[in-house]
């Protein structure tokens, strides 16, 4: 059974933690990881970029010249994408690179990154430090304790009425977030995955079904 190094509030070792081999014991299925990160890369594009043709840019009321006896080129018009300033041909306009992706498949690709953060043993659970009000630097010490800061870490808990997640918005690299509502995503950019006992009850309830 796979297991993961814990941690407490002030980032000792407190011992080991049987992880869920539902969650944790999973295959490797890097396409369908892949797939996930192209979808979801996708769907964040604003799709609002635009260039003009022809048909949009200013000018082109007049022939520039006329068309024979000057020994130029024929022209017609100053919009021509041949002429500076003049449109753009096919150039990009607004769209939308929204795409979906099958629930199974979004699930097998968050089971597979879980499965090789616990295979690489950059898996920890947590308890929480004790926290009265926000802490930049009490949630730094833990990091420092536990020998990742600097790292990208991914910090999932399920307490929203905690000064945690202000604590590490000042941190770089660090991203708090709700364990229910983590991806496939956020686990590859992390390269540390930190996860409270509350979070881990709130993975098993939505993950582990």
């Amino acid at each position: 059974m796979a297991k993961a190094k814990a941690f407490d509030g002030s980032g000792g070792a407190a011992g080991e933690v049987e992880l869920d081999p539902a969650l944790f014991e999973q295959a490797d299925r890097k396409y369908q990881v892949y797939q996930y990160v192209k979808t979801h890369l996708s769907n964040t594009r604003q799709g609002t970029h635009s260039t003009k043709t022809r048909s949009e840019v200013r000018g082109g009321g007049a022939k520039p010249w006329r068309q024979k006896g000057t020994g130029r080129a024929r022209a017609g018009t100053n919009r021509s994408p041949l002429w500076e300033g003049g449109g753009i041909v096919f150039g990009p306009k607004p769209r939308s690179y929204s795409a979906t992706m099958p629930k199974t498949m979004r699930r097998n690709a968050l089971l597979s990154m879980f499965t090789e953060r616990a295979a690489e043993q950059h898996l920890f659970v947590i308890d929480p430090p004790a926290l009265e009000k926000p802490s930049t630097k009490t949630v730094y010490q833990l990091l420092d304790a536990m020998e990742i800061s600097g790292k990208r870490v991914l910090i999932l808990d399920e307490n929203r009425d905690s000064h945690l997640p202000l604590s590490c918005r000042n941190l770089p690299k660090v991203q708090y977030k709700r364990a229910r509502l983590v991806n496939a995503y956020d686990l590859v950019r992390a390269e540390y995955v930190l996860v409270t006992r509350e979070g881990m009850e709130s993975i098993k309830e939505v993950f582990g079904k």
